[in-house]
């Protein structure tokens, strides 16, 4: 016997609305957060000193972070370097401390607790990188969501671009908001996760507008929004199961992964919700706010087509 899942018949549209101010209100709160208070940059952006020890035996890392925080050094960020015996430490920048001083001042502190460290590297990274990997990573996010813009255009039309783009500029600001609203620490890792949930919102938007382009052509005399909404509710059982299954990967590197893809794996825990929300609520209803209609989707008649089909 088959089994056959029931089809869904939510009217998304109707809670269109709803979604402009629920989604507006998020936005509007990442941009003043945003604006007042900016990012949590971490050193990768705002530069800083960067250690390399080695211990003798394995080392516990929450033991080297309860060190740290209790010191001068509460912002450090502490990873295993290859081995559990050798460790990575990311220092921001100090006031009144070179690099040198504060390495001496690292060894001294980590050394205090009985444990012989010995130092292996201690490299500067200067402002001046930073502030290049912040312009070069918002050059990349502009780059991909116009060559999206330009994708989407040609594939489908106009008005479905704007639509799409307009969902992840949504999903990107709310993402951003909520780092600078919890002040997470924005580094790379956040930055190539941002840049991901792009990617993913854009797979999930361009599977709706697929079927909306197809019903456009087989629901002749239903209405935008009854083929969106038949559309949107033909997906949902396809939508529910990608990103449950991809946030319980995310969820086990949250949990599993360590402190230091915490932010990676928030980024994309958020993004994914946000984008499937998105993908839903935002860029299909502001589609239909543009005025799409069957007849933007039907290819344009060559002039002549007629009479060459005459016998």
């Amino acid at each position: 016997m088959k089994l056959i899942a029931k089809q869904t018949k939510i009217d998304f549209m109707g809670l269109r609305k709803q979604a402009y101010i629920i989604s507006a209100i998020f936005i509007l709160a990442s941009v003043f957060s945003f604006m007042s208070r900016g990012l949590n940059f971490g050193i990768d952006f705002t530069g800083g000193t960067i250690v390399e020890l080695s211990y003798e035996q394995g080392v516990d890392l929450e033991q080297v972070r309860k060190s740290l925080i209790e010191s001068d050094f509460r912002n450090a960020i502490v990873q295993y370097f290859g081995t559990s015996t050798d460790v990575l430490v990311r220092i921001p920048p100090q006031e009144g401390m070179n690099s040198a001083e504060i390495s001496s001042r690292l060894i001294q502190l980590l050394g205090s607790s009985g444990d012989t460290v010995q130092m292996r590297r201690v490299e500067f990274v200067g402002p001046q990188v930073g502030e290049e990997l912040r312009e070069d990573g918002g050059l990349a996010m502009i780059y991909a969501l116009l060559g999206i813009l330009i994708y989407v255009a040609i594939r489908f039309q106009t008005r479905f671009s704007i639509g799409a783009i307009a969902a992840l500029v949504h999903d990107v600001l709310i993402t951003i908001g909520f780092f600078s609203v919890t002040r997470m620490n924005f580094d790379l890792t956040v930055l190539a996760a941002v840049l991901a949930v792009i990617g993913y919102s854009l797979n999930d938007t361009i599977v709706v507008f697929d079927r909306i382009r197809e019903n456009f052509h087989q629901m002749r005399k239903a209405t935008p929004i009854e083929v969106m909404n038949a559309s949107i509710n033909q997906t949902l059982s396809r939508t529910i199961v990608t990103g449950l299954t991809t946030l319980l990967v995310l969820l086990a590197l949250f949990i599993f992964g360590g402190e230091i893809i915490h932010g990676f794996a928030t980024a994309l825990i958020i993004g994914i919700l946000v984008g499937t929300y998105s993908s839903v609520f935002i860029a299909s209803p502001i589609t239909l706010a543009l005025g799409v209609s069957r007849q933007d989707l039907m290819p344009v008649e060559k002039e002549g087509a007629r009479l060459d089909n005459l016998p």
